[in-house]
C-alpha cells in the first residue's frame, strides 16, 4: 500500500508535539512491512531519519518552468532532493504559478515552523501538493492537522484517492473555546472533504462529531504512543533527590491552552506546607511572562526556575532529573510528554481533560482547575516514598506496552475500510 502524506514538522527539527507523532506514526506504520510512505513536509534540512518514510521537501518543488542545469539543481537542492526528482516533477507542473513568489529554480520557499505568514504558507503548501499528487502513485492520503487539510483536499481532488485526515488538535483546544474562524472554516473543510477521520482521544472525537458537525461512522480514536528510549536516554543519570529539594516539573507550551496559572498556583500551596521543593516551568509561550510575574507575586520566584524551550536530549535530561512531572493543561488533545516521563521512571500528574487520560492508568488524575487536589497530590508524591515508587514503577511498567507499532496496525486496518467503502 502507498500512502501520499502531507506533514508540517518532523525531527530532529521539533516545533511542538506534531514532529514527535508524525515521526511516530510513520515508524508504527513501517513496521507493518508492507506500506511505503511518501511524505511531504514543508522545509526539510538534510538530516531527517528516512528510515521510514521519502521525504519530499515542497519547497524544492517546482511550480514554475525553469530551464535550470543538473549540477546547479544539485549544488542548490541536492541535500534534501534528488536533482532527477526535481526533474521528474517538474513534467507535473499543471498551471502557469509565474506570478507567485518563485525562486531561481521555480520554486517557493518556507520559513519552516510556524511563521507570522502562517496562511500564505498553508495556501503555498496546497499549491504546490497539486504536483506532487500528479507525480506520485498512491493509494490513499493522509494529512496531519488543519496546516495540511487544503494540500489533502487538493490531492484527492487530483487523483480521486481517499483522504484521511489526523485530528491532533481543534481550535477549540488551542483558544479555550474563542474560536479563529478561519482556522475552523479549514478545519471543517477538511472534515467534511476527508473519508476518514483520525482523533488522537476520544475527547477529540466528540468535539469532531459536536462541533463540526461529522457523521460518528467515519471519526475514529486513534491514540498517540511513545518509542522506547534510546541507549544514550537510557544512560542519562536520575538523581537521587534524598534529603534534598524534589523538583516539580511543567514542560510545554507556556499558554492558555496548557494550563499554566493553575500550576504556578498549586506550587504556592505546596510551598506554604513545606519548602524543600523547587518547580520547574520549562517551554516558552505567550503566558512566560505573566507567570515568571505570578510567581513573584505569589512571592515563590525564588523556588521557580524558567529555563525556556527545550529539545531533543535536554527535554529527557529534565524528565530525569524531576521527582514529579505536571500537566495541568485546560484542553489537551492527547498529549504525549507524561508517556515520555513515566518512561523515565517519574510519577506523572495530568488532568482529566486530556486524551490521554484515557488510557493512563498509574498516574493521578486531576480537574485542571482544581489547584487544592493538584497541590495534595504534588506534596504527597514529594513526601510518600511508597507512593512515589509505587507511580514509577507501575507508571514505567504501563507505558513501555503503548507502542507505535500497536497505533501502526490501528491505521492500517482504517486505511483499509476507507479503501473497501
Amino acid at each position: 500500500m502507498k500512502v501520499l502524506m502531507f506533514g508540517w514538522e518532523y525531527p530532529p527539527h521539533v516545533f511542538g508535539g506534531l514532529a514527535t507523532a508524525n515521526y511516530g506514526i510513520s515508524e508504527g506504520l513501517h513496521a507493518q512491512g508492507d506500506i511505503d510512505i511518501t511524505l511531504c513536509l514543508p522545509k526539510p534540512f538534510g538530516d531527517e531519519d528516512t528510515s521510514a518514510c521519502k521525504i519530499v521537501g515542497m519547497c524544492a518543488v517546482p511550480i514554475a518552468y525553469r530551464e535550470v542545469d543538473y549540477d546547479y539543481v544539485k549544488e542548490r537542492i541536492g541535500n534534501i532532493m534528488d536533482p532527477d526528482y526535481y526533474y521528474r516533477l517538474r513534467d507535473h507542473i499543471y498551471a502557469d504559478f509565474n506570478y507567485m513568489h518563485v525562486n531561481d529554480l521555480g520554486c517557493m520557499e518556507f520559513a519552516g515552523g510556524y511563521p507570522k505568514n502562517l496562511h500564505e504558507e498553508i495556501n503555498n503548501y496546497s499549491v504546490i501538493a497539486g504536483v506532487v499528487a500528479r507525480t506520485e502513485e498512491f493509494d490513499i492520503i493522509h494529512a496531519h492537522d488543519w496546516l495540511t487539510y487544503p494540500a489533502g483536499i487538493h490531492a484527492k481532488s487530483v487523483s480521486g484517492k481517499p483522504l484521511c485526515i489526523h485530528v491532533h488538535a481543534t481550535d477549540f483546544d488551542r483558544s479555550r473555546g474563542k474560536v479563529n474562524p478561519t482556522v475552523y472554516s479549514i478545519e471543517k473543510d477538511g472534515m467534511d472533504n476527508a473519508d476518514c477521520i483520525m482523533c488522537v482521544s476520544e475527547l477529540t472525537r466528540q468535539t469532531v462529531i459536536n462541533h463540526y458537525h461529522q457523521d460518528p461512522r467515519k471519526c475514529f480514536t486513534v491514540h498517540n504512543a511513545v518509542y522506547p528510549l534510546k541507549q544514550e536516554l537510557l544512560d542519562i543519570p536520575r538523581p537521587d533527590h534524598t534529603g534534598k529539594d524534589k523538583v516539580v516539573t511543567f514542560l510545554g507550551r507556556i499558554t492558555m491552552q496548557k494550563g499554566p496559572e493553575y500550576f504556578v498556583e498549586a506550587a504556592n500551596m505546596v510551598l506554604h506546607r513545606t519548602r524543600n521543593v523547587r518547580f520547574c516551568m520549562a517551554g516558552s509561550g505567550d503566558m512566560m511572562d505573566a507567570m515568571i510575574q505570578l510567581a513573584a507575586e505569589r512571592g515563590i520566584a525564588d523556588r521557580f526556575h524558567f529555563p525556556g524551550f527545550m529539545r531533543g536530549k535536554q527535554v529527557y535530561e529534565c524528565l530525569k532529573d524531576s521527582d514529579v512531572y505536571v500537566m495541568p493543561s485546560v484542553s489537551e488533545p492527547f498529549g504525549i510528554s507524561p508517556l515520555e516521563a513515566m518512561q523515565c521512571g517519574t510519577p506523572s500528574i495530568i488532568s482529566w481533560q486530556s486524551g490521554c487520560a484515557e488510557i493512563l492508568h498509574n498516574c493521578i488524575k486531576v480537574d485542571y482547575w482544581d489547584i487544592h487536589a493538584l497541590a495534595d497530590a504534588i506534596y504527597s508524591i514529594c513526601h510518600n516514598d511508597s507512593l512515589f515508587h509505587y507511580l514509577q514503577d507501575e507508571g514505567k511498567r504501563e507505558v513501555d506496552q503503548i507502542t507505535w507499532e500497536k497505533v501502526g496496525a490501528w491505521i492500517k486496518e482504517l486505511y483499509i475500510r476507507t479503501l473497501n467503502k
